[in-house]
């Protein structure tokens, strides 16, 4: 992974209609922009996003991820791409995933890490750390993404974000020093959502969902100085949205980005954050991992990102060049 690169992409947490957020997102800036995820010089994701940018990686474009996520047909290139990657998959198996011991802290000793080092975790993480195991197995997640990528990693190209359950600290998986792992545990782990997900065992360490740490983790691209940084924030909220029921939540997010955005606006970056207006939060739902709701929300998202592109012919220049 070098320094320099021109575009970063970064897809955030949001479950299920977080997962469509991005999709609707990227096939929007695809249409009126000539964006392809799948060109950027590093791409990050955290929990669902990971799954999205898992296929980005992998070489599935934007609109036929929203294909497998609808049951659709996909492209002839996408099955032919498939098609050549599903003998990857055979005899990758999850490395191992945690034993259900009642319903005991997974790993109350995070609290004492954090208090050693506090400037190093969240209390989100921390949090994390300390409900218990999941039950439900992410072995789904991670055959699917392996059915693309195999026991292979995209070198320079993919970031995931995962929390590190004993210290609660953030571990991006892809990078130097990063325990080393399949791309399907990786995204398992970052999709382990605490107390639902089974945490997932990498390297004698569990580990559970990035989000955690931070729901977007976009600071983890400053050190690849890009020039144009393009995030999808699903679990924050447009100014002007409005008040929602889960307003108080999506507001923290937004500020925490906010944060984030600035400390990457200081390196020189050109950032461009797309996040749920009034319209998509209508068609999320509160429920984020409602699958039904899929293709509602990519038609939705899109048409609002369509909407601001149209009205910001500088914008579109701006991720043409990207």
């Amino acid at each position: 992974m070098g320094a320099g690169v021109r575009t970063a992409l970064v897809l955030g947490a949001g479950g299920l209609t977080g997962q469509a957020f991005h999709l609707g997102v990227l096939t929007a800036l695809h249409e009126l922009a000539g964006f392809d995820g799948r060109r950027a010089g590093v791409v990050v994701g955290t929990s669902a996003g990971s799954l999205v940018a898992a296929g980005l990686a992998g070489g599935l474009a934007a609109r036929d991820q929203c294909a497998a996520l609808s049951g659709e047909p996909m492209s002839r290139e996408a099955e032919e791409l498939l098609r050549a990657t599903r003998a990857r998959a055979a005899g990758v198996r999850l490395q191992q995933e945690a034993p259900v011991t009642g319903r005991r802290p997974l790993a109350p000793a995070a609290v004492v890490a954090a208090a050693r080092r506090p400037w190093s975790v969240r209390p989100g993480a921390v949090l994390s750390s300390l409900l218990p195991a999941g039950r439900t197995s992410t072995e789904s997640i991670a055959y699917g993404v392996r059915k693309l990528h195999g026991d292979r990693w995209p070198d320079g190209k993919l970031l995931v974000c995962a929390v590190r359950a004993r210290d609660a600290r953030r571990v991006v998986f892809g990078t130097p020093g990063a325990p080393r792992t399949d791309v399907g545990t990786a995204v398992a782990a970052s999709c382990a959502i605490p107390g639902y997900f089974a945490p997932v065992l990498v390297g004698g360490e569990h580990y559970v969902d990035g989000g955690g740490h931070s729901p977007t983790n976009a600071d983890v691209v400053r050190q690849d100085s890009p020039e144009l940084v393009v995030i999808s924030s699903p679990m924050s909220v447009a100014r002007g949205a409005g008040p929602t029921p889960d307003a108080a939540v999506r507001f923290a997010v937004r500020r925490y980005l906010a944060r984030e955005v600035r400390l990457l606006r200081r390196r020189g970056a050109t950032v461009v954050v797309f996040q749920p207006t009034a319209a998509d939060l209508r068609a999320m739902g509160l429920n984020p991992m409602r699958l039904m709701r899929a293709d509602r929300v990519v038609r939705t998202v899109a048409d609002s990102v369509r909407a601001r592109l149209e009205a910001q012919p500088r914008l579109v220049e701006t991720l043409a060049g990207g």
